[in-house]
C-alpha cells in the first residue's frame, strides 16, 4: 500500500500563503489523510512444456487447478511427443471456476500441439510465451512437476513483495515415490539428497538463485521484456544453449534484478529411474554450466566466468574435482601401501568419513518431506559415497565432451537415454578400469625404492588435502540453517 501522509500540525502559514488567507480548519479525517491505491489484481500466464508426458500431465494440470490461488491461463504446449500426451491433457481442457475463500476464481486450459519442433522445451516455452505475453507473470512449469497447493499464492506473494525480484524459483525436491527395484530407489534418494544440498546452498545464501529452474518459477514479464531488448533476442528462451534456463537467469541477474528461490512455494518433480536417463540429464547440465562458465565459446552467449550467478558453478566443479581427487588418491596410495606392506592403519583417517556422514544426515534432517530412506542414505554413509562417484563419473563426460569440442546435440542425448538406448554412460567405467590396469602396470615396474618416495610424498599431499576439505565441511556442518527447510 502506498500511502500519502499530510501534516495535520496547525504550523504557521507559510510564507507563500498571502496575508490574511486563513485555512477553513486543521484537523483531518484518517480517510483524507491516507490515500489509497486503487487494488489491482496481478494476471498470470501459466505455460507447460510437455514432451512425452502422458504419465504425469494431469496431475501436474490439476495440481495447478487444485492452487489457492489460479494461474488467469493455462497453455500445454506439446512438442515432439510419441505418446498420449494430448490426448490425456486434453480432457482437462476447457473452462475451470473455483471458489477459494468464498472469491470465485476462473482459468482456462489451453492444449498445443507442435508437432516435432526443431526447438524442442526452448521452442515450447517461446511459444508459450507469446501466447501469454500482456500477463504481469510467467508462470513456467514442467510436464513432470507437480505443485503444492499454495504454490503459486506464495510465488506471487514473494515476487509482488519485491519489484527487484525478476524471477523466483519454488523449492522442488524429486516425488517421493516408492519404485520396484532397489536400484531405481536408490537413485531416486540419491538425486533428493542431491536436490536438497543444492536447495540449502541458495537458501543460505541469502536465497540467491542461479539457475530458475524450468521445473517451476515465476517470472516477471517485463524482466522478459528487458532481456530480449538488452541482448537483441526475438525470445526469452535462445536454443543454442545447453541450459537455456541458466542463460535466462543469467541475462536477467545482468540487467540488474535479482533471482530468487522461494522460502515456502514448494514443487515435487518427477527424478530419472536408471543410470542412462540420470546420466543424459546430468551430463546435459553440467556440460551447459560449463559452456556457460568458460569465455569465449560462442559470439552470442559467450561465456563469462565472474558472473556472480556462475560463482556457485565454479564452487561446484572445483568441488567435485577435490572429491574425485582425493577418492582416487587415497585408493591408489592404499593398494600401494598394502602391495608392499607398509600400510599402518590410523584413527585419524576416520574423521573426514565421520563428518561427511555427519553433514549428510544434517542436510537429509532439513528436508520438509524426509523419508527413513533419506536418513538411511545419509547415515550410511555407503549410499551417499555410490552416489557421489556416478556424479564424478558425469562430471568427468561432461567435460571430456567439453575439451574435445564435441558438438553432440545433448537435448537429443537426453531423450535417447530417457528411451532407454545408448551406452555412452558406462564409457567412466570402462576408462577408470582402463586407467587403474594401466596404473597398476606401472607401479610393478617400479624399483621399491621408487615406491617408498611416491608414498612418501603422496600420503602427505592427501593429508594436506583432505584437511582443507574437512575444513570446509565443518564450517557447512555447523552452519545455521535459520529454519529454512529443503
Amino acid at each position: 500500500m502506498t500511502a500519502l501522509l499530510i501534516d495535520t500540525a496547525p504550523t504557521a502559514v507559510p510564507s507563500a500563503v498571502p496575508f490574511g488567507t486563513e485555512l477553513d480548519r486543521y484537523e483531518f479525517t484518517a480517510d483524507e489523510i491516507v490515500v489509497h491505491e486503487p487494488a489491482r489484481r496481478s494476471t498470470i500466464g501459466a505455460v507447460i512444456p510437455a514432451y512425452n508426458e502422458a504419465g504425469t500431465i494431469k496431475a501436474v494440470l490439476k495440481g495447478l487447478l487444485r492452487q489457492t490461488r489460479l494461474p488467469d491461463v493455462v497453455h500445454v504446449v506439446v512438442n515432439n511427443t510419441s505418446d498420449r500426451t494430448f490426448a490425456k491433457a486434453s480432457k482437462l481442457a476447457g473452462e475451470h471456476r473455483v471458489v477459494r475463500r468464498g472469491v470465485e476464481q476462473t482459468t482456462r486450459v489451453y492444449v498445443h500441439d507442435l508437432g516435432a519442433l526443431a526447438d524442442k522445451k526452448v521452442g515450447a516455452l517461446n511459444y508459450g510465451f507469446r501466447l501469454v505475453r500482456g500477463a504481469d507473470y510467467f508462470l513456467g512449469v514442467d510436464g513432470d512437476t507437480v505443485l503444492a497447493k499454495d504454490a503459486v499464492e506464495r510465488l506471487e506473494a514473494e515476487m509482488s513483495s519485491d519489484p527487484r525480484i525478476g524471477g523466483i524459483s519454488a523449492i522442488y525436491t524429486v516425488d517421493n515415490v516408492t519404485p520396484r527395484g532397489p536400484l531405481r530407489r536408490f537413485l531416486l534418494t540419491g538425486q533428493r539428497a542431491q536436490f536438497a544440498a543444492f536447495n540449502m546452498q541458495n537458501l543460505l545464501r541469502g536465497r540467491n538463485m542461479a539457475v530458475l529452474g524450468g521445473q517451476a518459477s515465476l517470472f516477471r514479464m517485463s524482466a522478459l521484456e528487458a532481456v530480449m531488448l538488452a541482448h537483441h533476442q526475438r525470445d526469452p528462451w535462445v536454443s543454442d544453449s545447453e541450459v537455456e534456463d541458466s542463460l535466462l537467469s543469467l541475462q536477467i541477474k545482468s540487467l540488474g534484478y535479482s533471482t530468487k528461490i522461494s522460502a515456502t512455494a514448494r514443487a515435487t518433480v518427477g527424478g530419472m529411474t536408471t543410470l542412462r536417463a540420470l546420466d543424459g540429464q546430468q551430463v546435459k547440465w553440467n556440460y551447459g554450466a560449463i559452456d556457460l562458465m568458460w569465455p569465449g565459446q560462442r559470439g552470442d552467449t559467450r561465456g563469462q566466468p565472474f558472473h556472480p550467478n556462475l560463482r556457485l558453478r565454479w564452487m561446484e566443479n572445483v568441488g567435485m574435482l577435490v572429491n574425485a581427487t582425493t577418492r582416487i588418491l587415497f585408493g591408489l596410495l592404499l593398494a600401494g601401501a598394502l602391495s608392499i606392506h607398509a600400510f599402518e592403519f590410523s584413527p585419524i583417517w576416520l574423521v573426514p568419513p565421520v563428518v561427511a556422514m555427519a553433514l549428510n544426515v544434517r542436510i537429509a534432517a532439513s528436508m520438509r518431506d524426509r523419508t527413513w530412506r533419506d536418513v538411511l542414505f545419509a547415515a550410511t554413509l555407503v549410499p551417499a559415497e555410490l552416489y557421489m562417484w556416478i556424479r564424478v563419473g558425469h562430471f568427468v563426460r561432461a567435460w571430456s565432451k567439453f575439451l574435445s569440442r564435441s558438438r553432440t546435440d545433448n537435448w537429443a542425448a537426453q531423450a535417447k537415454a530417457e528411451r532407454g538406448s545408448g551406452w555412452a554412460y558406462l564409457s567412466p567405467l570402462v576408462v577408470a578400469l582402463v586407467g587403474l590396469a594401466a596404473v597398476a602396470w606401472m607401479w610393478t615396474t617400479l624399483p621399491l625404492d621408487a615406491r617408498s618416495v611416491v608414498l612418501a610424498v603422496g600420503w602427505p599431499v592427501l593429508g594436506v588435502v583432505t584437511v582443507v576439505q574437512t575444513l570446509f565441511m565443518l564450517r557447512r556442518l555447523v552452519r545455521r540453517h535459520h529454519g529454512l527447510r529443503a
